[in-house]
């Protein structure tokens, strides 16, 4: 779940323990394994509640606890978020997909006291070639920042990667809401925006583990909160893609905890 800017205190660094890092990919995993389901289920003419309860099932029988649902105030285990919604997306039984839709999908769970945090975007049917190349950059620039985490490394690289190869695409990362610290809290330090700012930009220390999560438009970078207080919609009403993995800083490189088949 994306965090506005400075929704977390980015002196909260927590670093883990190998032990505490363990743990957070078996929750991880959970989100994983529910998000590889909900992609083979989306399909025209399911509703998003349907995929809601789908996940909250899933995740309920695991042994882990929706991290979403009730989190200030949000009514729901899911993050649905379609076309030109970005994120916080509210699930709901009116909501159809459609064919040439393309839907973000954010989870999360706590599982054993820690928290996993992951999101994809799935096209729904066969969908136009701008939105697959839209999700195809905005995947691509997740990978490329996972590659900046390393010991002694900023955020601020992190940053950087995403914020070229999405601009040198021709589209827009979102400024408004960034990644974020996870861990026993489901948003710690350090803010993770997607663009580069023109401040101090903290070391990545061995056992920080980040959710990074690169918001992309096809148009403008500005966003819109609707008057549910939730859903993020983009000013311009064009399509957003939306990708998310938990990521361990370690003495050996970055270790994707949400990692799952093919991505």
């Amino acid at each position: 779940m994306g965090a506005a800017r400075h929704d977390q205190n980015s002196k909260s660094m927590m670093v883990k323990k190998p032990e505490e890092i363990l743990l957070m990919q078996e929750a991880n995993q959970i989100v994983a394994e529910t998000l590889a389901m909900l992609e083979k289920t989306v399909e025209p003419d399911i509703t998003t509640w349907d995929l809601d309860k789908l996940a909250e099932d899933l995740c309920i029988r695991r042994n882990a606890i929706p991290a979403f649902k009730g989190y200030r105030g949000f009514p729901a285990s899911l993050c649905v978020s379609i076309n030109e919604e970005v994120v916080h997306g509210i699930p709901s039984k009116k909501r159809r997909l459609k064919k040439g839709d393309i839907l973000s999908v954010d989870f999360g769970v706590k599982y054993k006291g820690y928290f996993g945090d992951s999101a994809i975007t799935i096209p729904v049917g066969k969908v136009d070639s701008a939105k697959n190349r839209l999700i195809d950059v905005t995947k691509e620039s997740l990978q490329r920042a996972i590659a900046q985490v390393q010991v002694g490394k900023r955020i601020a690289d992190i940053s950087g990667a995403v914020q070229t190869y999405v601009e040198e695409n021709g589209f827009s990362v979102v400024r408004q809401f960034v990644g974020h610290g996870i861990g026993t809290s489901l948003h710690e330090g350090p803010e993770i925006p997607n663009f580069v700012q023109d401040e101090p930009s903290p070391r990545i220390l061995e056992g920080l583990v980040l959710a990074i999560e690169p918001m992309v438009n096809m148009g403008t970078y500005k966003v819109r909160i609707l008057r549910d207080g939730w859903t993020v919609i983009t000013s311009d009403k064009k399509p957003s893609a939306h990708f998310e993995h938990s990521v361990a800083a370690t003495s050996d490189g970055p270790l994707v905890l949400s990692s799952r088949q093919g991505f």
